[in-house]
């Protein structure tokens, strides 16, 4: 049994019966980061090596305290971009940022340790978010595992790496217009998207106030049902929290997909993108209708100007956050992310508000057509991992996050599933539900995922 190979939820079932060790889980992953990162260049800041002297990595008896809690002694990772108490926090972007250790975590790491997780480090990202390559001239790009030459995708780029190489059995990651989904996508694991204001943001550098999620990457849907267990909740000092009660997400994971109603979006905003992707996800439309559920070819028109919609706010407001900072020491950015914020600054504000008018109208749009349809299934991204060399990640952006830049703008819960091999390269399908609809989104990815064992 390779411990680095496992989920998080068969770690806790081997922890607790005493078939595997604390201290032999995390050496493991220790031993993981310290062979593949290297080339992989998943973390950022690795704490592992601390781990034999944490008080979280002890032998524990199964009826003991820690023994009872979600996440005891799991090896978990956090992006770069999310506050650990006493570690820096350099968003990508080390001239700016990380020049000091964060004083206390972010809500979403209280959470994790609280359940008793164990954070093995701080993963790479894009620089300040902004970008879906991974391609960072701050840190050097972070590499696909299924092939070190090719991007992860991003933003939530080591994130990713990191859960899919093994070096970690989850992690979390930011999503604004695709960041957790993309590399999900790209890296062949599970990345899961929550309802806009069901996890809190606090503690988070923001890329848009209005448009970020924190959520999490994961080997399984039930690993991901599980982090969402753990992560919802209210969060009185976070703005843009929600006090929705959350779910028994596990529990809902099993329900039978029999008779649901799935919409498969079609049409030509569909069907652009690379020929390779689209029958893949024509098959996986099919396996929904071998599980029982009825599925409608649907053209969701308004997901075009979804996207435009999304990218634009995205740029704006990350252009308002680091205002200071692209006046004083505009040559501090990497140039791809320099010229998105540029763009971003010259956004008016007639272009602004005609952005937030479409985001009132896709909510809308969305909270009808869940009325109908239980879930909306289309893929996740619309072309394979992009070789690294020569890449041009501002251009790039906008192929990447065609499907999945929607959903940042409506809120909608959205989770990307691995959906096979193109040449050796994995690719992801979406599944988006309706507001605080996670338990839907996670039971049609766990019948979707088990039938494909």
């Amino acid at each position: 049994m390779d411990p680095t190979a496992l989920t998080i939820s068969s770690a806790l079932e081997l922890l607790r019966s005493g078939d595997l060790t604390p201290s032999g889980l995390a050496e493991a992953c220790s031993r993981q980061i310290e062979r593949l990162n290297p080339t992989i260049n998943a973390f950022a800041t690795v704490t592992a090596s601390e781990t034999k002297q944490s008080p979280t990595v002890q032998e524990i008896d199964s009826g003991s305290a820690l023994a009872m809690t979600p996440l005891a002694n799991i090896p978990l990772a956090v992006k770069d971009l999310i506050d650990v108490a006493g570690l820096p926090t350099a968003a990508g972007s080390p001239k700016f940022f990380g020049h000091q250790p964060a004083l206390k975590d972010a809500a979403v790491v209280e959470n994790l340790k609280n359940a008793g997780a164990l954070i093995l480090g701080k993963t790479n990202t894009h620089e300040i978010a902004l970008g879906i390559t991974g391609i960072n001239p701050h840190t050097s790009p972070v590499c696909n595992p299924h092939d070190t030459s090719r991007i992860t995708g991003g933003s939530s780029s080591g994130s990713a790496a990191a859960v899919a190489s093994g070096m970690v059995l989850g992690a979390l990651g930011s999503d604004t217009g695709g960041s957790i989904r993309i590399p999900a996508s790209l890296c062949g694991v599970v990345g899961l998207k929550p309802t806009y204001g069901r996890v809190s943001t606090r503690g988070v550098v923001p890329l848009s106030w209005n448009l970020d999620h924190i959520g999490s990457i994961t080997r399984s849907v039930r690993d991901a049902g599980l982090l969402l267990q753990v992560l919802a909740g209210y969060d009185p000092q976070d703005p843009a929290s929600v006090n929705y009660p959350a779910d028994d997400y596990l529990h809902e994971i099993k329900d039978d997909i029999k008779g649901w109603h799935v919409a498969m979006a079609v049409g030509d905003f569909i069907e652009e993108c690379d020929p390779r992707v689209y029958p893949a996800f024509e098959n996986a439309a099919k396996i929904f209708t071998d599980l029982g559920a009825q599925v409608e070819k649907v053209e969701v028109a308004i997901l075009r100007d979804a996207a435009a919609a999304n990218g634009r706010m995205v740029i704006a407001d990350a252009a308002a956050f680091h205002h200071e900072r692209l006046s004083e020491h505009p040559d501090w950015f990497g140039a791809d992310v320099r010229q998105r914020l540029e763009k971003g600054r010259a956004v008016t504000s007639t272009e602004y508000s005609l952005a937030r008018r479409v985001q009132a109208e896709a909510r809308r749009y969305f909270d009808l057509f869940f009325e109908k349809f239980d879930v909306l299934i289309l893929p996740s991204t619309a072309a394979v991992a992009a070789p690294i060399e020569g890449l041009d990640s501002a251009a790039y952006a906008p192929k990447l996050t065609r499907f999945t830049a929607p959903f940042n703008l409506t809120g909608s819960p959205a989770l990307s599933v691995p959906n096979g091999l193109v040449d050796g390269l994995p690719i992801g399908l979406q599944i988006v539900g309706g507001p605080w609809q996670e338990g839907k989104v996670l039971a049609a990815g766990n019948a979707f995922e088990e039938s494909r064992e």
